[in-house]
């Protein structure tokens, strides 16, 4: 017989832990097998039990998530799916818990906490799933600086421009779970002169502007949401808005980006389906494809599209991803030219890109 998913959820709700408990407990592959009010009683209960996943609220007593999340991941590593609240500020915590490991999170609704959590029981096992075969890394203790509340800077260091780039180049990256860490680590090693680089990360409506500004804050290049009609220009990354297709279209002899509320694809809007198909179909061989960490398969097939078209395309590698589910299935797709650990991605494409005559057309 098959082991089952064990769960523990915490969260300072009754009603929040027993929605949680009643809706891991339907499922025929998991077991909740303890619910915690605040961090101190999880802790003795991950010690005794032994979870495979924890579900992790925020806004707790005696010790919010964050902080437990912090000390979790230094002293025991293990997946764990975080709980927020859809709100900026919701928004930005979830992005700082991703940042220290978390593997996914829920959009926990603000009104109507029990119809809500309901209507998102598929999403909260589907993700509680991935996260118990994801891997996970010890968190590194902060530096110095950061701990004293000193803002983030770009690590790299700075970049000779590149040589007579074509501004018909664009970079397109696709990603899923544990994408807002992968797509950190490829944009922040841009120089400000950079193609412009359009993204795909599958997230809720209320993410990715939080998102964005949290990217943009530490990358040399503009980091926004993507809007309707914008033109796509060098030294600037834009990103599908939650709920929301991002493909790119010519206007004249501009790129532009075009905003769909069209029905989802792959089960997701964004898609990265989207994107890519018409990365293929518009940019052909000046697109350079990404595709990140990620589960199922959304992109691949259109991954394959794009390497048809003439695009040269990196895949991440299994080592380095969260989850290795969309590089796999791009990689069987035929679509990947280089499979590359995460933080090798960037400088190769950089590299590619500076030894390429501008405006040349790559037809592999």
């Amino acid at each position: 017989m098959t082991k089952k998913i064990s769960v523990v959820v915490v969260d300072d709700s009754a009603l929040v832990r027993s929605l949680l408990t009643e809706i891991i407990n339907r499922q025929h592959d998991m077991v909740c097998v303890g619910a915690a009010a605040d961090p101190l009683i999880a802790r003795e209960m991950i010690r005794e039990l032994n979870p495979d996943v924890i579900t992790l609220d925020v806004e707790m007593p005696r010790m919010d998530g964050l902080e437990f999340l912090s000390r979790l991941m230094r002293l025991r590593p293990m997946p764990v799916v975080m709980v927020s609240t859809l709100t900026e500020q919701g928004a930005d915590i979830t992005l700082r818990a991703l940042e220290m490991g978390a593997v996914d999170y829920v959009a926990k609704p603000r009104i109507g906490v029990s119809n809500g959590l309901q209507e998102l029981a598929g999403d909260i096992v589907d993700k509680i799933r991935v996260a118990s075969c994801a891997q996970v890394r010890r968190l590194a203790p902060a530096p110095a600086a950061a701990a004293a509340g000193s803002p983030a800077t770009p690590s790299q260091p700075a970049r000779a421009p590149l040589p007579r780039l074509s501004t018909e180049k664009i970079i397109c990256i696709g990603s899923s779970t544990g994408g807002t860490e992968a797509i950190r680590e490829v944009l922040t090693p841009m120089p400000a002169d950079a193609p412009a680089i359009v993204i795909t990360q599958h997230m809720p409506p209320g993410f990715t502007t939080s998102f964005a500004a949290r990217l943009n804050t530490l990358c040399r290049i503009q980091v926004s949401e993507a809007q309707q009609g914008q033109r796509i220009l060098p030294g600037h990354a834009y990103i599908a808005p939650g709920g929301h297709h991002l493909r790119i279209d010519r206007s004249g002899s501009n790129y532009v980006a075009v905003i769909e509320d069209t029905e989802p694809v792959n089960r997701h809007r964004p898609s990265v389906e989207v994107l890519f198909k018409s990365a293929a179909h518009v940019l052909g061989p000046n697109a350079i494809g990404i595709m990140l960490t990620g589960m199922g398969g959304d992109g691949a097939q259109a991954m394959r599209e794009m390497k048809d078209a003439g695009s040269y395309n990196y895949v991440q590698d299994e080592a380095s991803c969260v989850v290795f589910g969309m590089p796999r299935m791009a990689i069987q797709a035929g679509a990947a030219h280089e499979i590359l650990p995460l933080t090798q991605i960037a400088n190769a494409v950089l590299n590619r890109l500076a030894s390429s005559p501008a405006g040349v057309r790559h037809r592999i």
